[in-house]
C-alpha cells in the first residue's frame, strides 16, 4: 500500500530525529515521532532502535487498529503509540507529534515547578500554554490518558517525570515548539543560579497572549 507523500515523511522524521538527538534533546534509543499519512494511517519511529543510526526504512506504517500496514520484519512501533493516538483524537488540527526527553524543561516536573511562560515573549507568543499532565507509566493506557485533557488545552505539553509531547500541523512546528520549551526553561535554570527571576509585568503578558492567539491562528 502507497499512500501519499509517504517517502517526504520518511525523510522529515529521520531528519528531525537527527536534529533533536544532536541537540541532546532525546538521548540513546528514547523519544519517538509520528506523522499522519491520512485519516487511518500514520508514519511512526520503531521500539527500541539506537536514535542517531535510525534509516527511512527502518519507520513503520500503522494504522488506527494497532496492525502493521509496512514495516521490516523485527521492528516493532514505538511503545508510545496509545499516547499518540490520543493526541490525534483529541486533535484533528494536527499532522504530527513528537515526544522527547528535554533535560531542562522535564526537570521543571521532576522539582515540582510549572512551566516560566512569563519570561520570554517568544515563548508567551508561541507556545500560549503549557500544561503539565499527570504522572502515569510510559506505554501504557493511563499514560494516553494522562494527556487527554492538556493537550486538548495546548499543543505543547509537559509529562511529569518524562518529557515532552509536542504536536502540530506539520512536524517542523512540533519541533519548533519543543526547541522553545527547552529554551525557556534552560533560561529560567540560568537566571536562577543568578538568585533572582524578574517575570514579564501582567499587561504585557495580555498583550503577549493576545498577539499570540492572532499568530496561532486561535479564537481571540
Amino acid at each position: 500500500m502507497e499512500f501519499k507523500d509517504e517517502e517526504k515523511a520518511r525523510t522529515e522524521i529521520i531528519k528531525v530525529m537527527r536534529i533533536i538527538t544532536n541537540q541532546g534533546l532525546v538521548r540513546s534509543n528514547d523519544g519517538n515521532i509520528s506523522i499522519r499519512l491520512d485519516e487511518n494511517h500514520f508514519l511512526v519511529t520503531p521500539s527500541g532502535l539506537y536514535k542517531m543510526t535510525m534509516e527511512p526504512d527502518d519507520l513503520i506504517v500503522i494504522n488506527w487498529q494497532n496492525q502493521v500496514v509496512k514495516g521490516r520484519p523485527g521492528l516493532r512501533p514505538t511503545s508510545e503509540l496509545l499516547m499518540h493516538f490520543e493526541a490525534y483524537r483529541q486533535r484533528s488540527d494536527i499532522g504530527a507529534a513528537l515526544h522527547a526527553h528535554p533535560l531542562y524543561a522535564t526537570s521543571l516536573t521532576i522539582a515540582g515547578e510549572s512551566f516560566p511562560l512569563d519570561i520570554i515573549p517568544e515563548a508567551a507568543i508561541g507556545l500560549g500554554s503549557v500544561p503539565v499532565a499527570d504522572y502515569a507509566t510510559p506505554g501504557t493506557p493511563a499514560m494516553a490518558a494522562s494527556i487527554r485533557g492538556p493537550i486538548s488545552q495546548s499543543k505543547s505539553i509537559l509529562l511529569s517525570h518524562h518529557g515532552t509531547l509536542t504536536v502540530g500541523r506539520t512536524l517542523e512546528e512540533a519541533l519548533i515548539a519543543l526547541e522553545r520549551l527547552e529554551h525557556t526553561a534552560h533560561s529560567y535554570f540560568v537566571a536562577k543560579s543568578f538568585g533572582k527571576i524578574m517575570p514579564l509585568p501582567a499587561d504585557e503578558m495580555e498583550r503577549l497572549q493576545i498577539i499570540g492567539r492572532q499568530v496561532r491562528g486561535e479564537t481571540i
